[in-house]
């Protein structure tokens, strides 16, 4: 008897048979743990699917980023071996002339530097030429030599060979001697 009287008996008989026939569910009359984990399985399935999505994205965004990288150093002198092509036809030219006279060789060769200072041009190649009496700049110039002179100490005397820069990268610096500090 005291089992029946600890168990609630609802108001009326039309509760009693609403809450038979209702599925288990939670004291707040939410989903039942079956669906909550239902519905949680479905949820962890779908995130599951956009993490290995995003996972099979970036591993493929990684090997195309590899390749461009490889093509890039692969076709890096591209650009300057097409500029080069028509300076290597000039001199091929040259020298297939039965009887050059020094006039057509010096002409043939300005010529040809012509086309040498263009290709530089277009491939961002620039030459470093110092002047006489410029400062030394040692990112820039290379003195191999310092020698008295009546400029300012270490300052260009004197351009040995000139330097190459691409773009902002040295290339090879300006060799030059350079002012002895008097």
């Amino acid at each position: 008897m005291q089992d029946q009287e600890n168990q609630a008996v609802p108001p009326n008989p039309e509760a009693a048979e609403a809450a038979a026939s209702a599925p288990p569910s939670t004291p707040e009359t939410g989903p039942s743990l079956e669906e909550q984990l239902a519905a949680t399985e479905a949820k962890l399935a779908e995130m599951h699917d956009a993490f290995m999505r995003a996972k099979a994205d970036g591993e493929n965004i990684r090997r195309r980023a590899q390749e461009d990288v490889a093509k890039a150093h692969k076709f890096a002198v591209e650009s300057f071996a097409e500029a080069m092509v028509p300076v290597k036809d000039s001199l091929e030219m040259a020298l297939k002339v039965d009887t050059p006279t020094v006039e057509s060789l010096k002409e043939g060769v300005e010529m040809t530097l012509k086309q040498l200072s263009s290709a530089f041009e277009r491939n961002r190649l620039i030459a470093i030429e110092p002047a006489q009496g410029e400062k030394l700049d040692p990112n820039k110039h290379q003195a191999v030599a310092v020698v008295p002179a009546e400029q300012e100490a270490n300052t260009v005397v004197a351009v040995l060979q000139k330097g190459y820069m691409i773009a902002d990268r040295l290339l090879r610096p300006a060799i030059v001697t350079a002012a002895q500090a008097k």
